[in-house]
């Protein structure tokens, strides 16, 4: 099995195409002789002049899992190699921290090292295109790595899509989860509930909302599509209650019942769209207004950027 195959094409999208690599038994199934010369591309590297990646989104390493790590190390060698770049007079992690950690636990003083010639911002994309492909890292984690890129290096979320290799939608959908209220991501976080739970809560807008239904969704054991239901006739009750005109006198009055199911029904389009609480009021004579609302100024900026980007994208087109 090639390198290439493993790192997934994301990675092989940013370190390029190593096809000279290839995993061998001989090489990597015994700690490495120090200044032993491997193939192209590959050289031997002290585990201690190497330090972790500064743009790694994982703080925490599963002990039960570096452990058998190290075993499957110890009886079968290191199948591939860690990634690294030169950092001064030592070395930096861009990808294979948990391979080197077990590898120092299993007495490896050496370990085989691809050298790259990466910067800061390329060793970002990479540590984010890696944990990407990784199911065991949070969606928070996840996130975050996205969010702190994005403010680093002042890029758009498509910017970032096309670099990475990746659908926006991806990338928007991680980053809005971090807008949930305290409580609930830590609910995620300790997997009470998933990821899915938690996107079908960032349309009700309302912190309280959220809290109560992330309570429920524990309690009463939801499934996703149940909290989704739920979450729409909770949405749907609060439009037919608000939803109405305002005649020539100023006055609030019920609009007709078809009018109402029509802009309940484009109140619905435009919360899944922006993933907020909106509301459209309408006059009499057809006048009115949209009005979005946003719990933070991250949000601001999301529903803003979103906006400005398929507004842009409209005007191309025509």
């Amino acid at each position: 099995m090639t390198t290439e195959r493993r790192l997934g094409r994301g990675l092989e999208a940013l370190l390029g195409r190593p096809d000279e690599i290839v995993e061998s038994p001989r090489i990597h199934t015994e700690p490495p002789a120090t200044g032993e010369q491997l193939e192209e591309g590959l050289l031997q590297v002290s585990v201690y002049e190497i330090d972790t990646n500064a743009y790694q989104p994982r703080t925490e390493f599963d002990e039960e899992e570096i452990n058998s790590l190290s075993e499957s190390i110890k009886q079968h060698g290191l199948l591939q190699p860690v990634v690294i770049r030169r950092d001064g007079e030592r070395y930096q992690l861009i990808s294979g921290e948990r391979r080197w950690r077990a590898a120092i636990r299993a007495g490896w003083d050496m370990v085989p090292a691809m050298l790259r010639d990466a910067d800061d911002r390329q060793v970002a994309e990479m540590t984010i295109v890696e944990n990407l492909q990784r199911k065991d890292l949070g969606p928070l984690e996840k996130a975050t790595s996205f969010l702190k890129y994005l403010e680093q290096y002042q890029a758009t979320q498509e910017e970032l899509a096309k670099r990475l290799s990746v659908d926006r939608s991806t990338i928007a959908n991680l980053i809005r989860l971090l807008e949930l209220p305290g409580p609930v991501q830590q609910a995620l976080r300790n997997q009470k509930i998933s990821a899915g739970h938690a996107r079908a809560l960032l349309p009700l807008g309302e912190e309280d909302e959220q809290l109560v239904f992330c309570k429920r969704i524990q309690t009463e054991h939801l499934s996703v599509r149940a909290t989704e239901k739920l979450v729409n006739e909770t949405i749907r009750q609060a439009d037919d209650d608000s939803i109405h005109v305002i005649d020539e006198d100023g006055n609030r009055r019920k609009m007709p019942s078809s009018a109402a199911r029509h802009l309940a029904a484009l109140e619905q389009e435009l919360r899944a769209a922006l993933g907020t609480r909106v509301e459209i009021n309408q006059s009499a004579k057809g006048r009115g207004k949209i009005t979005i609302q946003f719990a933070s100024h991250e949000e601001f900026d999301r529903i803003s950027t979103y906006l400005k980007g398929h507004g842009g994208a409209r005007a191309h087109s025509a």
